[in-house]
Order: structure tokens, then sequence, then C-alpha cells
């Protein structure tokens, strides 16, 4: 009897050298368990695969036919003019139509030998038309010979045929008769899942739903297998995810309240206005979480404007009337500028701590970023060791080794998608105990994106707007189509202007760079002409503006390459309300807060993502007058692009417009800001379609994990997760 191969069986024991070496280079297959987790991506019907009669153009497809007819023929051409060249056409037929199919060349010897007449085989290859007639051109096909072929067309060809992610150095049987060979190896398979968990939902076991995957008889055994590995999916990252939380959860952390009457209360009575019922709220999970003596782990998303900032900085001055400090991080040195500007504005004289006029609960408010001068640097690290300074705004040079807190209490990280775990982590070491933290992110989150990407974390959602912020009103302007309407645009930024408003005009690239290498090779999509053309620059926009439809108008550039002291300048002159026109890229696109800009103009906005578009529109209607956002394309009308930009367009909920973006991106690029490997390792799991399944694991795995956090009865479960977590340190080293 065969020896089953155990499932860390290296591929290339098993299928042979060759066929590993594709399966790893190309699939990054390279165990036996590898090959059982690569999954068909659908599946054919017998009839269907076997109608030549309705062949998709330019599809790839599998058919499984008999040969009618072979001829060679020889012909001249250019490099066989004597007539030495070589056609093979053969004739298949399935009973409800034929297709005719060619070999060239040296391709000819060995199909002219196998595709004898009367000869059935499968057949693979890309369908396109010659001679108005349909054919493949040199495809691959398997032979289903004498006594094997009723049990070959069983297994590729049974019931419901299997197609595999294929690659064209490896056809979708192929791996199927790899799948077959390692099928008997599912018997290994150790079951993660609780027995009582699996029983009480009616899952079916890993082995059978492995074997119904790769083999099913019916639909219902596809749907069998497709609940179950969605399940493991699941629960598995959710442990991975509780236990994450229940580990955090039994560090020790100082427990900080605000004292009575000290910095809080007296920032409060300053503000002029009341806080939104959401901020109140959401302000009220932090200070019970500040008030225990484990750490804070929340995500605090709102929509862009929803006020976030405010309740971050209240949560820091509980902390330092608690008696310790706090650390804003902020993705950009412009940004981390912003914020430091706003926060000292906000506090007046209780950000003048040891200073003449600071008032008597006051503390200092320093900034740090990498690009500071060696004497401004040493200072604000000396007011941090000495806890002069109760708060710090800073970029990631908060982070380096040189950097010593008094006491620090809390840290809050702005927009997190641009931070690792690992900086977090780095930043939590500062503190004597690990400091609380609050993440806080514009970006809005689908409900199980959050629970799977930031699903470490507790989630609390401002989704109210302050009174009076203004709606803002978008509009798509299809500038090849209508050049007029672009013309109005400007018409439109003159009129702002002219009431005594700002704009800012958005552009995908800076100017001053060589042609992108990254651009040149990129063939142009069919889909848009307008790909063709780099896309427009900060510089060269902002000259045409200045010499034409802007004329007369202060324009002027911001964008990342630019010296600090530069850019903080033309923020300080745009804030201040000295220039009229803002052409930057998207470093304004988080935490840029001018009022006064009521109006944006996005060039080439079909190159941004929706979210990206949402983020950036928010920097304008800040003010008591109206926002006006402007999304300027050159896409057709009936391009998937400027559907895009009309969905952006059409809602202002941010919730909406990230599901959609979810949708028409791969789960991939969302999930591969996760900075994890875990996440992106989802094979069955549709982060959007299975919102149920996912709230459901993380329940169960909470429980799991509470009950048993060493999963010290659950075997399988735990080598699930190692597995699971040896997949995500090995994405960390690639991050380098």
């Amino acid at each position: 009897m065969d020896l089953v191969p155990a499932l860390e069986e290296p591929l290339k024991k098993v299928l042979g050298p060759a066929t590993a070496k594709v399966m790893a280079e190309h699939l990054g297959l390279h165990t036996v368990g590898d090959l059982l987790h690569h999954y068909p991506r659908r599946y054919e019907e017998r009839g269907q695969l076997t109608h030549l009669a309705d062949l998709p153009m330019d599809e790839h497809v599998t058919v499984v036919a008999q040969v009618a007819d072979a001829r060679l023929l020889t012909f001249a051409s250019a490099k066989a003019p004597r007539g030495k060249g070589q056609r093979l056409e053969v004739t298949i037929t399935d009973g409800s139509g034929q297709l005719k199919l060619v070999f060239f060349g040296n391709g000819v010897h060995k199909p002219h030998k196998d595709l004898l007449p009367g000869t059935r085989a499968l057949f693979s290859g890309k369908v396109s038309v010659f001679n108005r007639r349909l054919q493949l051109a040199h495809p691959a096909y398997e032979l289903l010979r004498g006594e094997d072929a009723d049990e070959t067309v069983d297994t590729w060809a049974g019931a419901l045929i299997p197609l595999y992610p294929a690659t064209a150095k490896l056809e979708s049987w192929k791996i199927a008769k790899g799948v077959q060979t390692v099928l008997p190896s599912v018997q290994e398979a150790v079951d993660p899942l609780p027995e009582q968990l699996r029983e009480g939902r009616g899952l079916v076991s890993l082995p059978e739903a492995l074997l119904k995957i790769h083999r099913p008889h019916t639909k219902a055994d596809i749907e069998d297998a497709r609940s179950r590995l969605k399940w493991d999916e699941a629960f598995v990252l959710q442990v991975a995810l509780a236990r994450r939380r229940h580990a955090d959860s039994q560090l020790p952390a100082v427990a900080r309240k605000p004292k009575q009457d000290g910095l809080l209360t007296a920032f409060d009575a300053k503000l002029p206005f009341t806080l939104t019922e959401g901020q109140q709220k959401v302000s009220k999970e932090i200070f019970d979480d500040l008030a225990t003596e484990h750490p804070m782990h929340r995500l605090l998303q709102g929509e862009v404007g929803s006020g976030k900032t405010m309740v971050a900085l209240r949560a820091m001055l509980a902390v330092v009337d608690a008696g310790g400090q706090a650390a804003m991080l902020a993705p950009t040195e412009v940004l981390a500028q912003q914020h430091h500007r706003s926060i000292t504005e906000m506090m007046g004289e209780l950000a003048e701590g040891g200073m003449l006029g600071g008032a008597e609960d006051s503390t200092k408010v320093v900034l740090l970023t990498g690009s500071m001068g060696a004497a401004g640097r040493r200072q604000a690290l000396l007011d941090l060791v000495t806890g002069e300074a109760g708060l710090v705004i800073g970029t990631h040079a908060l982070i380096e080794d040189k950097v010593q807190f008094h006491d620090l209490g809390l840290v809050v990280v702005d927009e997190q998608h641009r931070f690792g775990v690992e900086q977090r982590d780095a930043l939590r070491g500062k503190g004597k105990q690990p400091p609380h933290l609050l993440v806080m992110t514009a970006t809005p989150i689908p409900r199980t994106v959050a629970m799977t990407v930031f699903g470490d974390l507790d989630t609390s959602v401002l989704d109210q707007l302050p009174a009076g912020r203004s709606p803002i009103a978008s509009h798509v302007v299809p500038a090849a189509d209508k050049p007029h309407f672009l013309s109005r645009a400007w018409e439109r930024v003159r009129e702002e202007v002219s009431n005594g408003h700002q704009a800012y005009v958005v552009c995908p690239r800076i100017g001053d760079e060589d042609d992108d290498p990254k651009r040149s090779k990129k063939k142009p999509s069919p889909e848009d002409e307008a790909e063709k053309r780099p896309p427009l620059a900060v510089l060269e926009v902002a000259d045409q503006l200045a010499r034409g439809p802007l004329q007369g108008l202060k324009v002027e550039v911001l964008h990342g390459r630019m010296p600090p002291d530069d850019k903080d300048a033309v923020m300080r002159r745009f804030a201040a309300g000295e220039t009229h026109v803002l052409v930057a890229t998207t470093v304004i696109e988080v935490g840029v807060n001018v009022p006064n800009a009521t109006a944006m103009v996005i060039m080439d906005a079909d190159r941004f993502g929706v979210s990206q578009l949402h983020q950036l529109r928010g920097r304008v209607g800040r003010g008591s007058a109206a926002g006006l956002c402007l999304l300027v394309t050159e896409m057709p009308e009936a391009s998937p692009a400027r559907q895009r930009l009309t969905s952006v367009a059409s809602t202002l909920d941010g919730f909406e417009l990230s599901r959609i973006d979810l949708e028409q991106r791969r789960e991939g690029d969302v999930l591969g800001q996760a900075q994890s490997g875990a996440r992106t390792s989802l094979r069955m799991l549709a982060v959007i379609e299975d919102e149920e399944i996912i709230a459901e694991a993380r329940e169960e795995a909470t429980a799991v994990v509470s009950a048993d956090p060493d999963l010290t009865h659950l075997p399988g479960l735990r080598t699930a997760l190692q597995a699971l977590l040896d997949e995500e340190r090995e994405q960390y080293l690639d991050k380098g």
C-alpha cells in the first residue's frame, strides 16, 4: 500500500522537481498542504464544457472533444520560401459543433502523431478568429486514452470539472493532476475548528471539505466545502486577533483619570461651541478606557471633518491632568506641523506652560520632526525627558532610540494605515508601563474590514459632522467630451476667490522627475486613450493656470519633495489667506485644515482611488461656506473609471464609498494595507460578502480564547495558528 504523503512533504518529492519548480515559482505552492489549499477558481459542467457551438471569444477555454480530421499542410513563407513551412490543421467535434485547431512550425510534430481522427482529448487554449472562423492556436491538450479514458474524463470531466488559477507554464488540468496525486493526504489534515463549534454550525469536517472542493459531484458539495473553508479562514484569523487582544488586556497600565478643575476643564471652558453627541459618546468610551489599569487599544474612525482631532486632544489633556504625557504621531511632516499649529491655537495660553502669560494649568506643546534644526530638536528632547512638555506632536522621529519620555501615558496615531504594527509597538515601549493607545483614521472602513484588519482594536465611530460644517457639492468634469465644462471649472474657481475664498488644485504628479520608468513600461489599456500621456503634474499645471485661466490670482505649489521649511511657509501663506490657489499633490490629503478654502479641482481624478478622492474632498467646506469639488477626467463615459467618479460625486457617505471601493478593487489591495501577511492569505473569504461569518467567527474566537488563552485543549487550532503566524512573520521579513 502506498504511503500517504504528509501535508508538510515538499511537492518536489511527490510530483517531481520540474512541476514542483513551476508551482513554487509561479503559484507560491511548496508543500502538499499548500497544493490542497490551492482551491479551484470555478467549475465547468461537462455539458457546458464540451459545447463548441457557443465558445466565448478571447477567453481561455477547456473542451472535451473528438478529432474529426487532421491535415498537415506545407506552405511558402518568408522564413521558408521553398514551401517548407508546415501547418497542422485539426478539426475537433463534440456533436454540438466543430472547432479548428492550428499548430505551426516545429510545434506540429507531436500533435501530428497524437491527434489522429477518432482520438478523444481535453483541449485548452484561447479562442480567436481567423478567416471568420473560431480557432485555437497551439492549444495544450491531454489525450483520453483506452482503458483510462473514462477515468481521466471522470477525473477532469466528471460532473463538475474544477478549473484552477493557472499560469501559462502550468495548465489547469496539470494542476488538477497534481491535486489528484496528493488528494489522499486530506485524511492527514488536522481540523482547526473545535468539534462543538463545527457540529453546532453543521459544518463538514476538514478532510471532507477538501475532498469536496477539489472533486465535487454536485453543486451542493461545493457549497458545503466553501462554507466550511470560509469558516476556517475567518475563525483562525479572529483567534489570532483575539489572542492579541487578550495578551494586550493582561498588560499593566497606569490608570489616567483627569483631575477636577484641571487642564481639561479649563480647555472645555474656552471652547466656542459644544461637542456633538457623537463626540461626547466617543469621549466617554475613551475616558472609561483610560481609567482602567490595562492599556486602551481603540480605533477611532471618523469622516473627514467629524472632529476626531478635538476628541483626541481632550483625551491627551486628560492624561496630562493625570500626571502623564501624551504623544501624537502623524504620517508626514506637513501634517505634524499642521496638528501642532492647530492644537496650540485651540489651547491658546493653556499651551504656554512655563512661559510668561501662560495659564496656571498650562503645559508645553512641542513639535518633533526629522528635519528640525539641532538646537530646536535638543530643546524638544529635553522638554520630553524632564516632563516639561505634556504634549508632543511628531513624525516617525518620535520612535527613534534617542527620544525618551518622563512618563508617557497615551499615544495617538493619526492615519493608522500608514504605520506598521511594529512601529506602534516601538512607541509603546517608550512608556515605563505600556501607554494607552488611540488610533485614528479618516478612511471609512467597512465593519468587516475593521474586524479583519484592525481586529486587535476596539472601535469607535464618529459619524456626525460638527455644527457649522457645510455640505460639499461634487461634480464630474468630462474634459475630453465637453471641454467647455473645464473652462467653466476655472471660472468657478475665480468666482470663489472673488467672494473672498480660496481653492486647491490637486494633481497626481510633481513634474520635475524624469519620465517615470514604471509608467513607460505600462501598456496603455484599451479602456482609455488618456492613459497614453503621463498624469498631469503640479509644476506644469500651476504654470499653465497662472499664465492662462487663473492669470492675476496668486497661485503657489506644494508637494512632498520641497524642503520642510518651504512647505511650512507655503502652508502658512495659504492658511493666512495670502495665496488664492494652492496647486498640490496628495500631501494635502490628510489633515490640512483651511476653513476659508471652499473649492477643489482634482485633475486626472480617475488616477486616484475612491477613498482617496473622498479624503481629498474633505479638505473643502470646513468652514461655514459651502464646499465645491470638481473631478476632472478625460475618461470616456462608459469606462469603469468614469463610473467610479460618478459614484464619488453622488454620495458623501464615506462608508458607502469604501464599500464601492472594496467591491471594485481586489480585496487584497485593501487588506494589503493591513501590515500583516495573515490578512492577505484569505483565499476563500470575501470580506464584503461574508460579513456575517466574520462577525460570528469573532464572537466564537473571543469565547474560545477567554476560556483557554493558550489553546491547550485545541491542538489542531494551535497548528493552524502557527502556520498563519509563520506566514505573517515571513511577510514582515519580506518588508525588510
